[in-house]
């Protein structure tokens, strides 16, 4: 059995928790948006945890099935706005940062749909997500018993 980092860590624990709050509720993105981009994320990292957890989440604020398996094919079709397609090959791009860097077209693309503030805001979604995500996997979070408030 491994580490429960909250218990281990509280301050630290804490400290995410108020990253996550920022981006949940002042960073002026939409609910549906921050969504797609935690469960996209999640699943780039394999974080079973993650996904069962936003998954959940993601139905209970009306996202739809239909969406949510095929995320991992988003560019195949024409379930997703030209925003949330943005923000998807924006998180592709900063979760998987050695491929490419945060290539030039996906930065253009990203900044075609969101203002300055709402770009930083949205890479700090990307950012926490890809934490909880590794603290998840590190520390072998068991997915499943999650249920949403």
């Amino acid at each position: 059995m491994r580490l429960e980092p909250v218990k281990v860590s509280p301050a630290a624990y804490h400290a995410m928790l108020g990253l996550e709050s920022f981006v949940s509720k002042s960073s002026k993105l939409e609910e549906s948006l921050l969504g797609l981009v935690r469960m996209r994320a999640s699943q780039i990292n394999g974080c079973a945890f993650s996904m069962d957890m936003y998954s959940k989440d993601a139905r209970v604020n009306g996202e739809t099935e239909q969406r949510l398996y095929t995320l991992s094919a988003w560019r195949e079709t024409t379930f997703f706005t030209n925003r949330e397609r943005a923000a998807l090959a924006w998180t592709e791009a900063l979760t998987v940062i050695t491929e490419g860097h945060a290539p030039d077209e996906v930065y253009a693309e990203v900044r075609k749909e969101f203002g300055e503030e709402e770009l930083v805001n949205l890479s700090l979604a990307i950012i926490t997500v890809n934490g909880w995500n590794r603290l998840a996997i590190g520390f072998r979070t068991i997915p499943g018993e999650y249920q949403p408030h």
